[in-house]
């Protein structure tokens, strides 16, 4: 399901967002194909610097998650095709 999500340190992202059942304490989100959505709306890679599309992150970085608006989905998909 593609959500945007805000880290704790003011990060905003649209990826692919799968929860993933693991121990305690260790990464339980994997982020697939992740952009970072800057205050412009627009959206680049991230992270920049490696060609992997695919991480995880630990979701207690994760203030908040919510349904991306019509505008940064179509601009995600478009991104991804």
């Amino acid at each position: 399901m593609n959500k945007c999500i805000i880290l704790k340190n003011g990060t905003s992202l649209i990826a692919e967002v799968i929860e993933v059942e693991t121990e305690v304490g260790e990464p339980d989100w994997r982020l697939v194909n992740p952009f970072e959505i800057n205050e412009n709306g627009q959206l680049n890679r991230w992270p920049f610097f490696t060609d992997q599309r695919s991480l995880m992150i630990e979701s207690d970085t994760v203030l908040t998650a919510v349904d991306p608006s019509e505008t940064i989905a179509n601009q995600y998909k478009e991104l991804l095709s």
